[in-house]
């Protein structure tokens, strides 16, 4: 299964974890959560204790933030989908979504160019290229709406 590979190759034991690598660890974790019913504690739990691993502070804020912030996520998501329903994007295509659309709402920290970049590129390891580019398609318009 793509989430098994996922954690496999970006959850490696270090001392210092870049924000991609974080990024990449709450991708893995939010993909798993569309098939699992068990709060992200336990999933995050389950993960380090498994993998011998430990997932970043910056991974746990996205999840969080996510999780916190899940319904108006999607409603932005569902939004900026032009034809489209979040039910028909892939659970990838979406778990890169809301991480993205969580940065550019609530991280004031993290340029909007950044956040999208970011995704565009995880997109590329676990994706497509087509499903690269609807991801910048759809965060940009999510930009352009915020800056109204």
């Amino acid at each position: 299964m793509l989430f098994q590979i996922c954690i496999c190759v970006i959850m490696v034991k270090s001392d210092f974890v870049s924000r991609r690598q974080s990024r990449e660890e709450a991708f893995a974790l939010l993909f798993e959560k569309c098939y699992n019913d068990s709060p992200f504690e336990e999933l995050i739990k389950n993960a380090e204790e498994s993998r011998e691993i430990v997932i970043s502070d910056f991974a746990k804020e996205l999840i969080n933030g996510v999780e916190n912030n899940l319904t108006e996520i999607d409603s932005v998501v569902s939004e900026s989908l032009k034809g489209w329903s979040l039910n028909r994007i892939s659970k990838v295509t979406l778990s890169i979504l809301r991480i993205a659309i969580y940065e550019i709402l609530k991280c004031e920290n993290i340029p909007n160019s950044v956040s999208i970049n970011e995704a565009v590129e995880i997109a590329k390891i676990y994706s497509t290229d087509k499903d690269a580019s609807f991801i910048n398609g759809v965060l940009g318009s999510v930009v352009k709406r915020e800056k109204k």
